[in-house]
């Protein structure tokens, strides 16, 4: 018997058709780019490799370039568009245009730790579905040139094409900055729920079980997105996935959905008669399950209504014959569900029923079968209130319901996700009055459309964030025809429709139907440029745009909401313009922050200001004109009053 033939791994010049027999074999050796990986081929062929020091997690090109991506600060702000926005003034709600990478870092100090539900449908990564920048260590710059803003030098939004050599990990590379950033933003008893395709849905776990941990991940909910159809090779496609995580388990409250009428009207069939509950309906449970957990004090007699005893089956029994006797349960014994003190407050609430059956389980103290059940009652309007726990498989929201109500605004839109669906995931998870929703994929802002309707049914707050980026439309598309130029155009107008109709159908009264429009933008301050040329000229050059460093073209308000952000005030945040000594200035917060924004300042107004006793002040370096006297006695003078955060930019 000869020696079998041997591969050599360190030649590359294998036959296409051995490549393929060798990924057929060993699928595990395939890299993400279709190749050969040689190292794993050697483990699957027994050959002894050395491996290092192996451990469990997960790695793909790009994963160290992520955290560099998000340790890197913005210097970008969102800039206020009135113009675009309905009631900008009051609103508690925001649509802001941009890149969302950039828009989570620029909310990272004024909404850390206050959201309490994030809901996204990014890229199902499908081949065509999602653009990304091709340079992510310059993602503002990448996004400026993207929408016109500045002149392009290479740098661009392209498709991520399963042609790709790292089809999966740009996505990833996507992803996981994002995620670790919204985190961030969610409050300790907040959840995460991210809508995703089959093809990510995998790797959409392990992000999440490494950025959340597994003790956090809730589950994995299947959404029909339709019945029917043909379409696919092997089985026809109709389910999505929802994955939802806690910031941490231990914070989060149980969920809980409404009971459905068909539960009403199928299962709380009977209506009680005498008592204080007279006329409720309710359903019956038996006091005696057979899986309950043993516990100490919970066998014990029960006297049914013609004074037999009765008891779940077992082996020990109480050694006096009375209703309320106890033994001490061993293994094989039966309990009821509650204590006897407890089941006696329930039985005066008129919350027990006893029914004369021949299929009973329980036993008298003989040990012979009885011929009573014992039932606790179950009230259909204790239950309204507590809800239900929902299942993770989802039949109500199919996609079609999506094209429906689009179709009622008038607005052309594919892929949208129902807005009853995540209005679902609003109320399971308890998101009430004040209580912050985040879309940062937002799309036609399915979202802010959930939301509206929640806080008009509620007649509540239910203030939203949806971030979208100006994808253009395709040309020739429906969009294109009816006038939108980008997604986000599509999100603004949806939300002016839906505000439009709940208001004429009478349905808002004192319910915020509007939003606020921020856009993304460079900052309104000229930041230094490190990459200028180490020549006389182009530093003289750098040094003279700092001498006025607020760029050309913004206004009072630009730069008022950059500040707000950068001292940590929510966008939303009260703001009254004041008069002190004839100057306007801007009241934050009651109060607690001025900001002035003349580029004159005097003694006069800084006293001015200081007598309003703010918490902290900010002014323009510009408004001091190069006087250090003047400056230094604003310093003196906020001091004496107990102002000890003044700061000028």
């Amino acid at each position: 018997m000869t020696e079998p033939e041997k591969l050599d791994l360190r030649s590359h010049d294998i036959a296409g058709e051995k490549i393929a027999d060798l990924l057929r074999l060993f699928p595990e050796i395939r890299t993400e780019g279709g190749k050969l990986d040689f190292e794993r081929l050697k483990l699957a062929l027994g050959q002894s490799v050395d491996t290092g020091k192996e451990r469990f997690g997960m790695n793909w090109p790009g994963k160290a370039d992520c955290f560099k991506t998000i340790q890197t600060p913005s210097v970008a702000t969102l800039r206020p568009c009135p113009e675009e926005s309905v009631n900008f003034e009051k609103s508690e709600n925001l649509i802001i245009e941009g890149d969302n990478l950039e828009v989570l870092k620029l909310l990272q100090k004024s909404y850390l730790g206050k959201v309490k539900m994030i809901y996204i449908d990014p890229p199902y990564n499908t081949g065509n579905d999602f653009i990304y920048p091709d340079n992510y260590s310059e993602s503002l710059r990448t996004y400026l040139e993207y929408t016109g803003q500045v002149d392009a030098e290479g740098r661009k939004f392209g498709t991520n094409t399963d042609a790709d050599g790292r089809f999966h990990s740009k996505w990833m590379n996507m992803m996981y900055p994002r995620l670790y950033l919204a985190r961030n933003l969610l409050r300790s008893d907040g959840a995460l729920f991210v809508s995703i395709g089959e093809a990510e849905l995998g790797n959409l776990l392990k992000l999440g079980d490494e950025l959340f941990g597994e003790e956090n991940r809730l589950t994995i909910c299947s959404r029909v997105m339709k019945t029917g159809g043909q379409k696919g090779v092997h089985f026809s496609p109709s389910v999505d996935y929802i994955v939802a995580f806690a910031r941490s388990v231990d914070e989060l409250n149980p969920f809980r959905e409404q009971i459905g009428q068909k539960v009403i009207d199928t299962v709380y069939t009977k209506v009680e008669t005498t008592g204080p509950r007279k006329g409720e309906k309710f359903r019956s449970m038996g006091l005696y399950q057979a899986m309950l957990e043993k516990r100490a004090n919970q066998r014990y007699y029960i006297q049914c209504p013609d004074g037999t005893l009765v008891i779940p089956p077992g082996e020990t029994f109480p050694d006096e014959r009375r209703e309320g006797a106890q033994s001490k349960p061993i293994d094989g014994d039966g309990v009821w569900r509650w204590t006897f003190s407890r089941f006696e407050q329930e039985k005066a609430n008129g919350g027990i029923e006893f029914i004369e059956s021949d299929r009973t389980s329980l036993v008298t103290p003989d040990g012979r079968k009885a011929k009573w059940n014992v039932y606790y009652k179950i009230w259909l309007n204790d239950r309204l209130e507590d809800g239900q726990l929902p299942g993770n498989i989802l039949e109500k929201f199919e996609s079609r319901h999506s094209s429906a109500e689009l179709k009622v605004l008038e607005i052309p839109f594919d892929f949208a996700k129902p807005s009853a669906l995540i209005k679902f995931l609003m109320a399971i998870s308890g998101v009430q009055d004040g209580d912050i929703t985040l879309d940062f994929f937002a799309g036609s802002a399915s979202t802010g459309h959930a939301a509206l309707e929640l806080a008009v049914e509620t007649q509540e707050r239910r203030p939203f964030i949806c971030v979208q980026l100006p994808e253009p439309t395709a040309e020739g598309s429906e969009e294109r025809k009816a006038g939108y130029a980008t997604i986000a155009d599509i999100a603004k107008e949806r939300m002016r429709r839906v505000g439009t109709k709940l208001k004429n159908e009478l349905l808002a009264p004192n319910a915020d139907i509007g939003f606020r429009v921020y856009k993304l933008a460079e900052s309104n301050f000229t930041e230094w440029d490190a990459r200028v040329e180490h020549e006389a000229e182009a530093i003289e050059k750098q040094l003279e745009l700092h001498v006025e460093h607020i760029r050309d073209g913004r206004s009072a308000d630009d730069i008022l909401y950059e500040l707000l952000l950068k001292s940590g005030f929510p966008l939303t945040t009260p703001v009254e313009k004041k008069t002190l000594a004839g100057k306007t200035v801007y009241s934050v917060a009651g109060g607690a922050l001025i900001i002035c924004l003349k580029q004159a300042l005097t003694l006069e107004l800084i006293r001015a200001i200081a007598d309003a006793k703010p918490e902290r002040v900010v002014c323009l370096d510009a408004g001091f004109a190069g006087n250090d006297q003047l400056k230094a006695n604003a310093v003196q003078t906020f001091r004496t009053k107990g102002i000890t955060s003044f700061k000028t930019v």
